[in-house]
């Protein structure tokens, strides 16, 4: 779906952890101005008059510069500083940062004053360099035998001619393997590179800046090394860990046994382990070719920067063509909840046991992402050296490259869109496609086949019908007609026949194409009438995107793209098959420290696969399909769907809040209307997460979980109107339901539960108390208390069943599935069929679980948890991935078609003001239901009543029966009363004055 926040901030953990990727740039004859964007020098004179040094502010939003530097000017009152104006494409756009030059004298107390600005995060000096244009500083590390000041070593000689530079970094670990493949690693020859070769192309007079760790100046496996630049704290130009001199290798290598792509590429080393200004790069004609990651075969695991649509994301395969188990998978998953990920990688490449050069001398082999991609920045090396130099700024740029790439690919047999993208790359037929090139945009993927399985699941898994949530798919725009661009107008659908028009499609798209890439989201739905079809339905997406004219032109560019759609429909399903998935609760990494759900993982801190049922709940979603479930996504509030349509609604491992309307609307679809609810929860306790407590060095500053692995909080005052919660235990343990082996990891207790419903408990030890950091203890002599962790109840037309870990569902870190358990639970929930192994005599509460408020887990007061959460503080809407009817508005029930309706026995809801909009993290109060004390019997005589069995539950009679008893009787009081008017007015008519005196 759309693109929300194009953002490329770079986070703690997975910039320092396990982003690895090779960048590839094009700098083509930018002005002085332009060039001084990405390598500015860090010691400076303005006006030849005083002494200033550049310094890097960094800000806490993104602002145009513009608004960034007035701010600045209105707080910074004393003088001695300069903003530095960036003159490139990319200078109308947000940014989070700037560049000031201050004077020497004044470099304290400016920089203290600056640093205390509320909206600054922090000042440091610009480490960058300055291309030396004209020369006139001369070139080197060293002068008079004396390294020059400052941590870099050489001077870069950009002067030297109009040439293209190429620049490829990466900063992450990689599988090491050494085992030599000899010619089968010889990924050129595997690629065609020696037909190039033959044709005289060999990456003369193209430029690669690799980023990397380094490189030996005399290594005899490189030609043409041009510069070699430090930009670390250790004084050293050389590659001590040798990933730097085998990119490079890979890239431009002339050994026999390890050759490179492109030996006759002149390369720029740079020693450096950080990120780059991801947009600002490619805004500059920056072609970056990221690897995806090494965190396979786990999906929604892409790093960033792989993940932007402006990125050639690269993953990983072997030589049978199948994928890599290291390589990442995606889909991209920083769009969601309210979007659908893109899909990623771009393209694949060999990554497995890849020859490149040593330290020294000789060759070895390597596996990983980070192989995999500079394998493609080879290829794309050598496919600039194929453009004439007098074409190259015409042609050449990061959408033209990624359209060559991803159209030239080969599509791999087996993988699907998220593990392979376009497929394996193809560098000869790049080359043919760039050779006939024509500046145009394009949609990637171009085809969505809902009958070609396996590469479009998961689409082709579940066909769409009427009354179904929107399926969302969300392409890249490739606008190789300039930096800039825009939809000229709506897309349109063309069916291809008349079964065609059953298909509602509604579209959102980038308002502003930039910087080369734009977002096309596709959000479709079955018209009612076609509640009873089944079949295909093809059709093409059309749009027109243009772009402002290039130098020497006079009208704008113009393309039209198109994208084919090929799709399965079926008749609607029984509403006991419907499954409702919430992903709106979801918060997944970044914006906040959101820790793992096992406390047992040690090498993964962070619970940020996304959540879906298309990432790291993969596998879960296939095996309901198997069972025949249809599973639809919610990502809006729960206001914004139709529980008469689903049979359950599935909470599984949520980490937000709720609205109050969320609650009641819950509260009525279960009692009222039949909704089940099935929900997996995960640990929460206070202790456990001040101790997970760091300080990150990347952002100098200190990290905490905003939440446990599940927001218990939130979820016991969901479930509060049912008389359920859970408690902040952190049980660890195996255990067993009638041979069916199961394992639970950092999952919680349920410590409220109705009488009449069924628990099911198992000995456990708490390992709340060690924190997170410190395994179970399994000491002898430790004795282990039965924990209640499995609750299935009927409530009122619905029925719900709780459990306290998700980890059995969710496909990263899962040591035993529970797929058994959840079918049995949907079963339940869905169609009223109970299992006798979950519905014993043995498991049922003749009394109610119960515990005080106070004793219920409660929220962290010292987080500011609005930062994070799509419900505090925030409008509750339904958004783009809600029903079409519903779009824009509160939802159903609420504020459908712009009119206001009061909910039975509820009261008046304001909607002019902004629902939330008080609520603080530090005083989220509970919604104010009625609830029985442990000891009173007196509710439960109505629901022993109206179902038979007894229940503790709060006392929700008169949204049940009083209420529609009450109407009745005013009913009928109001027909009475209009009744004897009438036979009042009877004798007026007749004008019988006997008659009136006798009605007096």
């Amino acid at each position: 779906m759309a693109t929300l926040h194009q953002t490329s901030t770079t986070f703690p953990f997975k910039s320092a952890l396990f982003i690895s990727f090779i960048s590839i740039s094009l700098f083509h004859f930018l002005t002085p101005s332009q060039k001084t964007l990405t390598l500015s020098h860090h010691n400076a004179t303005p006006n030849n008059t005083k002494s200033t040094t550049k310094y890097i502010v960094r800000f806490t939003e993104y602002r145009k510069a513009e608004h960034l530097r007035q701010y600045l000017e209105s707080r910074v009152k004393c003088g001695g500083w300069e903003w530095i104006e960036r003159r490139n494409p990319a200078m109308k756009y947000a940014t989070d940062f700037g560049v000031v030059a201050m004077e020497e004298s004044q470099r304290e107390r400016l920089i203290g004053e600056i640093g205390r600005l509320a909206m600054v995060k922090d000042v440091n000096v610009d480490l960058s360099y300055e291309r030396d244009l004209l020369g006139i500083n001369g070139g080197g590390a060293f002068v008079d035998g004396k390294k020059r000041p400052g941590k870099i070593f050489t001077s870069m000689s950009f002067n030297e001619g109009e040439h293209y530079a190429m620049a490829a970094t990466s900063n992450s670990s990689i599988h090491w393997g050494r085992r030599l493949l000899m010619q089968k690693s010889q990924v050129t020859s595997l690629f065609g590179a020696d037909v190039l070769w033959a044709k005289g192309h060999t990456g003369a007079k193209v430029r690669m800046a690799i980023f990397d760790t380094g490189i030996r100046s005399d290594h005899p496996h490189f030609r043409n090394i041009k510069e070699r630049t430090n930009w670390t704290n250790e004084d050293t130009l050389n590659d001590n860990l040798g990933h730097g001199t085998f990119v490079a290798g890979v890239i431009a290598g002339q050994d026999l046994e390890c050759p490179g792509f492109a030996p006759d590429t002149e390369i720029y080393a740079f020693r450096v382990f950080t990120d780059a200004q991801v947009w600002e790069l490619t805004a500059n004609n920056i072609i970056m070719v990221s690897a995806i990651g090494n965190d396979g075969p786990l999906y929604g695991t892409l790093n960033n920067p792989a993940d932007q649509s402006d990125v050639i994301g690269v993953g990983g395969i072997d030589y049978s063509d199948h994928m890599a188990p290291f390589s990442s998978r995606g889909m991209s998953t920083w769009e969601i909840p309210h979007g659908y990920g893109r899909v990623k990688p771009d393209v694949v490449a060999y990554g497995r046991e890849i020859m490149g050069s040593k330290i020294s001398t000789g060759c070895k082999s390597l596996s990983g992402t980070s192989v995999a991609s500079p394998v493609v920045a080879g290829v794309v090396c050598l496919l600039v050296s194929v453009i004439p130099e007098s074409s190259r700024k015409d042609i050449l740029n990061p959408a033209s490259m990624k359209q060559a790439l991803v159209e030239g690919a080969a599509k791999l047999a087996g993988p699907n869109m998220y593990e392979q993208g376009a497929g394996r790359v193809d560098l000869l037929e790049s080359y043919e496609i760039l050779k006939s090139y024509q500046p145009r945009a394009s949609i990637f993927p171009s085809v969505l086949d809902f009958t070609d399985c396996p590469y479009s699941w998961p689409f082709c898994r579940q066909p769409l019908y009427a009354g179904a949530m929107p399926v969302m798919f969300n392409a890249t725009i490739l606008n190789g007609m300039g930096v800039i661009g825009y939809v000229k107008s709506p897309p349109t659908w063309h069916p291809l026949s008349e079964e065609g028009n059953l298909l509602s499609i509604h579209f959102t798209y980038s308002e502003v194409i930039w910087p080369w890439t734009g977002y096309l989201a596709l959000h479709m739905q079955i018209k009612e009438e076609g509640a009873q079809f089944s079949g295909e339905i093809e059709g093409n997406v059309t749009a027109t995107i243009y772009s402002p004219p290039a130098p020497g032109e006079k009208g704008p560019r113009s393309s039209t793209c198109v994208l084919q759609l090929k799709l399965k429909v079926v008749p609607t399903p029984a509403r006991s098959k419907r499954v409702l998935w919430d992903q709106f609760h979801s918060i997944k990494y970044p914006p906040g420290y959101i820790p793992r759900d096992s406390l047992d993982v040690r090498n993964d801190i962070l619970d940020w696969h996304g959540d879906h049922l298309h990432t790291n709940f993969h596998i879960m979603f296939n095996m309901l399909r198997d069972a025949g479930y249809y599973v639809e996504t919610l990502g809006s509030p729960f206001t914004c769907f139709d529980a008469r349509q689903y049979g359950t609604l599935l909470l599984v491992d949520l980490e937000d809040e709720y609205f109050q309307e969320e609650i009641e609307k819950l509260r009525d679809d279960v009692i009222s209307t039949g909704l089940g609810l099935a929900v997996f929860a995960e640990w929460y306790n206070v202790d456990t997460m001040v101790k997970m407590r760091f300080f990150d060095d990347n952002t100098r500053s200190w990290w905490t979980p905003v939440t446990g692995g599940a927001n218990i909080p939130a979820l016991n005052e969901l479930l509060a109107p049912f008389g359920i919660a859970f408690g902040d235990k952190i049980l660890n343990g195996d255990f067993s339901i009638d041979g069916e082996q199961s394992r639970y990891a950092s999952g919680t207790d349920i410590v409220r539960f109705p009488r009449g419903g069924y628990v099911h408990s198992f000995p456990f030890l708490d390992s709340s108390e060690s924190g997170a950091t410190q395994s179970v203890l399994l000491t002898s002599g430790m004795t282990k208390a039965d924990s209640p962790i499995l609750g299935l109840v009927e409530m009122g037309e619905g029925r719900i069943a709780v459990y306290g870990d998700s980890n059995c569902l969710d496909s990263s870190h899962m040591v035993t599935n529970c797929y058994w358990l959840l079918k049995k639970i949907l079963d339940f929930s869905s169609a009223n069929t109970r299992d006798p192994l979950l519905f014993s005599d043995s498991a049922k509460q003749d009394a109610a679980l119960y515990i005080d408020d106070n004793q219920l887990p409660s929220r962290r007061t010292d987080v500011n948890f609005s930062l994070y959460s799509a419900v505090v503080r925030k409008d509750l809407i339904c958004r783009s991935d809600s029903r079409f009817e519903v779009w824009g508005t509160k939802g159903y029930n609420l504020h459908v078609r712009g009119r206001n309706r009061r909910l039975p026995g509820y009261s008046v809801i304001d909607l002019g003001r902004g629902l939330n909009s008080t609520v603080d993290t530090s005083s989220l109060r509970r919604p104010k239901f009625t609830e029985k004390s442990k000891g009173d019997s007196s509710g439960n005589s109505y629901w022993g009543m109206l179902y038979g069995d007894e229940h503790d539950v709060p006392v929700l009679v008169a949204s049940h029966w009083l209420v529609p008893v009450a109407v009745s009787i005013t009913g009928l009081l109001l027909f009475l009363s209009i009744w004897r008017i009438r036979q009042r007015r009877r004798p007026r008519r007749r004008g019988s004055g006997s008659v009136r005196l006798s009605n007096l």
